[in-house]
């Protein structure tokens, strides 16, 4: 056991009487424990509160019943197969679909009185500029109870990352590096490509297409990293969209397939669960990896995210799927889905071991993110309106 008691020299010990100095050392000592206590209390407090909350939650949860999720495929098996196992006495409903058809479905019930999801599980971009403004979601943050969910140190760059300011209502747990360039490996040396500009060179004119980027996905938020690096801007994104004859479609199969095909050498903005299928059936692309091109890499092109509905018709489920889902468990469980089918998707969670993880969805530690799936980035209208301007003046 340690003390506190101040070091006093033998002059000023004459001259103090005892009482004072042993109320010196009283006071030092109450000061360190004020400070202990103060330094513990930013630390997620571990004791059997949380177990008794969850317990609550729990049997109440069973009560109800019941849970219904909105969700991507790749997150769907994990709540209807694995949670529905772990967690028989709860229902489990799911409904999958792109990001923005599943928003305009929540909101157009909604406008018809029908409140029917309780979890949204999508890419970034739908909750945080349809839900989030149509004031359709409560806040995520306080549900979280379960300790290595709310321990943040378990986390990339330890916190949690929140797409709102408020950091409470959009909570992102994937971040695998953006691979938004799909190459033909029968048509393009991977070596001549060093740069994000050698898209620019003349031989790749016309032979370049492109999911469409005015339409909220991978697409959308790739065009976010690309105006806003200080090493591309604005004037790459014109150029590539006003000089490249970029051919714009909205399949993702089509445009893997054309590239399989060479009917184009490039593909832009595909996303990873389609090109993850074709590689694995032996087709002859290839997407570069994280870091390939010199101006750096971001996070991410699909930057999935989960949110709390408001008026949700099964709250304590809700709360009990989203502890469960964000804790190592449920990770490791999504995550096995993943390697599965082969998706270049990664869990922002950093105590999944290696042989976990699809190598290529892997975040690299030399390489500089940048981190597209901000509140502010997204909401940015001018990508948008740049792209969309080039692309109609060079039609």
């Amino acid at each position: 056991m340690w003390s506190v008691r101040p070091q006093l020299d033998n002059a000023r010990r004459d001259k103090v009487p005892r009482n004072v100095v042993e109320g010196e050392a009283n006071v030092i000592h109450w000061k360190i424990v004020v400070l202990a206590a103060l330094f513990l209390a930013g630390k997620p407090a571990f004791g059997a509160e949380w177990q008794s909350d969850w317990d609550r939650t729990l049997n109440a949860a069973q009560q109800e019943g019941e849970i219904v999720v909105y969700s991507t495929n790749s997150t769907e098996p994990v709540f209807r197969e694995v949670f529905q196992k772990k967690f028989p006495k709860i229902k489990v409903t799911t409904v999958t679909g792109r990001g923005f058809q599943l928003g305009q479905k929540v909101l157009a019930e909604r406008r018809a009185g029908k409140y029917i999801p309780d979890i949204f599980v999508q890419g970034s971009t739908t909750p945080t500029t349809a839900l989030y403004p149509a004031k359709a979601l409560d806040p995520l943050k306080p549900l979280l109870i379960l300790p290595d969910v709310v321990d943040q140190s378990k986390w990339w760059q330890k916190k949690h990352q929140y797409v709102d300011n408020e950091g409470q209502y959009i909570l992102m747990f994937e971040g695998s590096p953006g691979g938004e360039v799909l190459y033909n490996k029968n048509l393009v040396n991977p070596d001549e490509m060093k740069s994000y500009w050698d898209l620019l060179n003349p031989k790749w004119k016309g032979k370049i297409v492109a999911i469409d980027p005015r339409v909220a996905g991978p697409a959308s938020q790739t065009i976010i990293f690309y105006y806003h690096s200080p090493d591309l801007g604005p004037e790459f994104l014109r150029r590539l969209f006003t000089e490249m004859s970029v051919r714009i479609m909205r399949e993702d199969e089509r445009l893997i397939d054309w590239v399989a095909l060479e009917k184009y050498a490039l593909g832009l903005f595909p996303r990873g669960t389609e090109v993850g299928g074709a590689e694995k059936a032996g087709l002859p692309i290839k997407q570069f990896t994280s870091g390939h091109f010199k101006e750096g890499g971001f996070i991410s092109p699909t930057g999935l995210t989960v949110s709390f509905l408001n008026r949700a018709p099964h709250p304590n489920a809700a709360k009990i799927a989203l502890n469960w889902f964000l804790s190592r468990e449920g990770q490791l469980a999504w995550l096995e889905n993943v390697l599965k089918n082969n998706d270049d998707q990664d869990s922002l969670r950093e105590d999944i071991p290696e042989d976990r993880r699809n190598v290529k969805a892997r975040r690299q530690p030399q390489v500089k993110y940048f981190l597209t799936n901000k509140y502010d980035l997204l909401t940015d209208p001018r990508p948008a309106e740049l792209v969309k301007k080039s692309i109609e003046s060079a039609k």
